[in-house]
């Protein structure tokens, strides 16, 4: 998977045609507000063999729904990553309050048929979260969401990976049977969607070239856990805007 920032729609539809030119299965796009197209930033890109993930940092029913209506005209392969609670979690605030979030989701929840909730686990590992409290956390996040509205659709887990190589393994693994016992109590079907990153937690500024072993591992736990996707992390992330050497090089560990 390759994450783009979406600011410049155009430089974003060139780059993610470029990026699966060279070999990424998925394109994650943050978009960064509601006036971008979704006509231009999906221009002659592939629709229906490639999967797109968008992760909305606000939450407006009009935006999903013009996701949803370009996903049905065009049969393509959409999902929408939003998560009021991840977004409380981070920064101590909801989107607009509890109530009016949870209303909103129930709307969405009503109004399309795309994969439309995301659980940001990421949060919990980068903030220095051991490995039960990942899952305990995580799993307590997907309960809130079942507990508050239908969900028909796959969950959404992003998950940070860290460097007990053995442990991160059986984290991934652990995390799914976990979800399943819990969707089962909600008659809720489908698997969860597994997004995996390497942690920030462990990345230097100082010897830079030391977090492409660790994003190696890293990734090597991902696949081995099981995690339907991977997005690797540059190995200047830290300290540098996105840029074409670094993303090439991100992408060429996970094709290795």
């Amino acid at each position: 998977g390759q994450n783009i920032f979406v600011h410049d729609v155009q430089k974003s539809n060139l780059r993610a045609a470029d990026t699966l030119n060279r070999g990424a299965d998925s394109i994650h796009f943050t978009i960064e507000n509601e006036k971008i197209s979704i006509e231009q930033l999906m221009e002659g890109l592939p629709l229906a063999s490639t999967t797109y993930f968008f992760y909305l940092p606000f939450l407006l029913i009009d935006f999903v729904n013009q996701l949803n209506h370009f996903s049905t005209q065009n049969k393509a392969c959409f999902v929408i990553n939003i998560d009021p609670v991840g977004q409380l979690a981070k920064d101590g605030n909801w989107f607009e309050n509890q109530t009016g979030d949870f209303e909103k989701l129930q709307i969405i929840a009503q109004s399309t048929s795309l994969p439309f909730v995301s659980v940001n686990a990421g949060l919990y590992q980068n903030a220095g979260a051991n490995m039960v409290q990942q899952l305990a956390f995580t799993l307590a996040h997907c309960n809130e969401y079942f507990n508050k509205i239908e969900i028909q659709s796959p969950i959404t887990i992003l998950m940070s990976v860290g460097s007990n190589y053995f442990f991160e393994i059986a984290k991934i693994r652990a995390m799914r049977l976990l979800f399943n016992t819990l969707a089962k109590e909600y008659d809720h079907l489908h698997q969860c969607t597994i997004v995996a990153t390497p942690s920030k937690r462990n990345k230097t500024i100082y010897d830079y070239n030391v977090n492409m072993l660790r994003t190696t591992t890293e990734c090597m736990s991902a696949i081995l856990g099981g995690a339907n996707v991977i997005s690797n992390l540059p190995y200047d992330a830290l300290y540098h805007k996105d840029n074409e050497f670094g993303d090439r090089i991100a992408r060429n560990q996970l094709l290795i």
